[in-house]
């Protein structure tokens, strides 16, 4: 896979076909916690986006512990990503409405007038990523070799890297 300039193009490249990241945040008791959240946003300026509610555990989390992950995962195309990021809780009507889909109202039944409608905003600090454009006969091909040989599997260039710092 050609490498972007901008590394963010090549972040957003591998998870913007991913609907569905697994947020990990901190518990007050130190335990990680993480649960399925539906990325909101059709361009990456280096924030993603995510609805959630005020009082919820995971914004309650955040406030305590902003430090969190975002985990992505496409099997079928053979892509996963590991985001860490910095979240902050944001009230913002205008970005709201932005963002807004009518599915949302299953979560807040007073659709964009819901007081307990937030967004969460995780700032992208630094991203790995395992992107194996190979066919999953090149890898089991790669495998076995590795196996046969004795040395251990190299993965192809660009399948594994990361972005940011």
């Amino acid at each position: 896979m050609a490498e972007e300039k901008d590394p963010r193009e090549h972040l957003w490249k591998l998870i913007k076909d991913i609907k569905i990241a697994m947020l990990t945040t901190e518990h007050a008791e130190g335990w990680l916690r993480s649960r399925p959240m539906s990325t909101q946003q059709a361009e990456f300026d280096g924030d993603l986006w995510f609805f959630t509610g005020v009082d919820s555990s995971k914004s309650q989390e955040a406030r305590q512990h902003p430090r969190v992950n975002l985990a992505y995962a496409n099997p079928d195309d053979n892509h996963f990503v590991s985001v860490s990021g910095t979240a902050e809780l944001v009230r913002d009507a205008a970005k709201n409405k932005e963002l807004w889909n009518p599915i949302f109202k299953a979560w807040f039944p007073k659709g964009l007038d819901d007081p307990n409608l937030a967004l969460l905003k995780i700032h992208v600090d630094h991203a790995e990523f395992w992107d194996s454009p190979s066919s999953t006969m090149v890898q089991i091909a790669g495998f076995l070799k590795a196996m046969v040989t004795g040395k251990a599997y190299q993965a192809s260039p660009g399948e594994h890297g990361t972005v940011g710092s």
